[in-house]
């Protein structure tokens, strides 16, 4: 199994870093999930993408437990 680095950016005016941290985990747990991505690899090769909301949330809503290839 690889490892990815998964990050997301949304520009926060606020007087701290700290309050933008915060502020960006209200707008995390508040409104939907971002849907632009950048994805480092293990080999340090990067990746822009941008997801389908539907198919991004069907996809969050199956138990992918189930499946024994990710045993």
């Amino acid at each position: 199994m690889h490892k990815f680095a998964v990050t997301t950016t949304q520009e926060i005016e606020a007087d701290t870093v700290e309050e933008a941290a915060l502020l960006m985990y209200q707008a995390l747990t508040r409104g939907p999930a971002p849907l632009h991505y950048s994805v480092t690899d293990d080999r340090g090769q990067k990746v822009d993408i941008d997801l389908d909301r539907e198919q991004a949330a069907e996809f969050a809503n199956l138990d992918h437990t189930a499946d024994p290839g990710n045993w």
